[in-house]
Formats: structure tokens, sequence, C-alpha cells
């Protein structure tokens, strides 16, 4: 039962998708349609599957300046458990496969949203570079993956420079997204009633710091998700 309700859930997004691309079209380019979609369709993909997700934390998103969101990366099942924690004015990083996908490509390149070739890691370091120009001129704020790839199961990866480098040019907070490890467990298909608790830290604020201060920002943030995401998998009352 479990399969079916996640092939549902995954037949939804693509309908979701090629509904919203009438907003997206009327609005093109215009970053609060990827909020708007994002929460659509976590919220109904997870009354599909029946899956809970308590968050905390959630006070340290901003709301009214712009950020760059980091979280850990899984796998796809991820937007369906973080797509509606987006604040206002929020573009994604993405890989440029991405628009090869049905309806989701269309709507994903209509947003705005950032896309890399990360076969030209030196080409897409200087793009997230100069994304901190839309962070200080737009307003927008920025979601990405640092590890670049889903860890499936394998643990926090190690983190690429792009997301700190564009924080730091544009003298932005970062703001990171723990969500419990649940690959390979029973809501590893995203078709049971188990919780996958999510958690946002307080802000580490990039105001002042140069490209020196880069590796220990980048180790900061790093051991501070990790930690989160330990403690997310802690039975309640053991933490």
């Amino acid at each position: 039962m479990g399969v079916i309700r996640k092939v549902i859930a995954w037949l939804s997004v693509a309908v979701i998708c090629l509904l919203a691309l009438v907003l997206y079209v009327a609005r093109p380019f215009n970053p609060d349609n990827n909020r708007l979609l994002a929460r659509t369709i976590a919220r109904f993909c997870r009354w599909i599957l029946g899956m809970k997700r308590p968050l905390s934390g959630a006070e340290n998103m901003p709301q009214d300046r712009p950020t760059v969101i980091i979280a850990n990366h899984q796998q796809n099942d991820d937007l369906l458990i973080v797509g509606d924690l987006l604040p206002p004015r929020t573009v994604a990083v993405g890989k440029s496969d991405l628009l090869w996908v049905p309806f989701f490509g269309q709507v994903f390149w209509l947003g705005d949203n950032i896309i890399l070739n990360r076969g030209r890691s030196q080409k897409a370091v200087a793009t997230m570079r100069a994304t901190s120009d839309a962070i200080n001129k737009d307003r927008k704020s920025i979601w990405v993956f640092p590890e670049g790839t889903r860890s499936r199961g394998r643990g926090l990866g190690k983190f690429k420079k792009g997301a700190f480098h564009m924080a730091i040019a544009a003298g932005a907070p970062i703001t990171m997204v723990c969500v419990a490890d649940y690959h390979g467990t029973t809501h590893g298909w995203c078709g049971s009633r188990d919780a996958v608790p999510v958690r946002i830290l307080p802000p580490v604020e990039t105001a002042g710091l140069t490209i020196e201060d880069l590796p220990a920002l980048m180790k900061t943030c790093h051991e501070q998700m990790a930690e989160a995401i330990a403690a997310l998998a802690e039975p309640p009352g053991t933490a």
C-alpha cells in the first residue's frame, strides 16, 4: 500500500506542475511562484502519504530579509518534506538535468531558479557568486543542497563551496534546515505514517566575513547540521 501511495503522490507532482504552468506563464520569473508551488506539492503529497512532519525552529527561518538556506539532501522525496518551508521570494539551485523533467523542468526554469552544470565546477562557483547580486538587489533568498548530490542514507556528505561563496559575497545569513535520516527505514518509502522530523537552526551571520573565513564557516555549518540531524534520530526524551 505504501508503494501505491508513493506512486500516486509523484503522479500528483506532475499534475500540480502542469496546472501551475498557467501561473508561471502569467507571472514568469516571479520567485514567489516557487513558494506557492512547493507548498502545494509538499502539503498535498504528505496528505496522500499520511506522512507527519514535526517541525522545530520554524521561528529561525528569516521572513523579512534574504538568506541562503542550506539543507541536507537524501533523495527526491525531500521536496515533499521541506517544500513548504520556503520563505518569500526564494529560488533554488538545481542541476541542468532538471530541465528535462516533464512539467517540473519547465516551472523550474520559469521560476527564475539557478541552473548549474555540475560538470563545470568553476563556472558553477562563478554563477553562484554572481547570484549574490540577486540576493541584495532583488531581495531573493536562495535554497541550496550544499552536498551537491543525494546522500541515500550515507549520512551528511562533504559540502561544496558555492553556497558559502554566495553568502559571504552577499553578506547574507546562512539558515540550516536539518531533516532526520529517513532513507532505508519504513518511511524511506514515504508510504508509512512514521514521522520525519525537521529542525531549522538559528541563522549563521556572514556580514563582515571574507573569503579567508570560508573554510571555518563551512566547518561550523557542517558540524551544527550533523549534530542536529543526529539529535533528530534520538527517541523522544533521550536528547
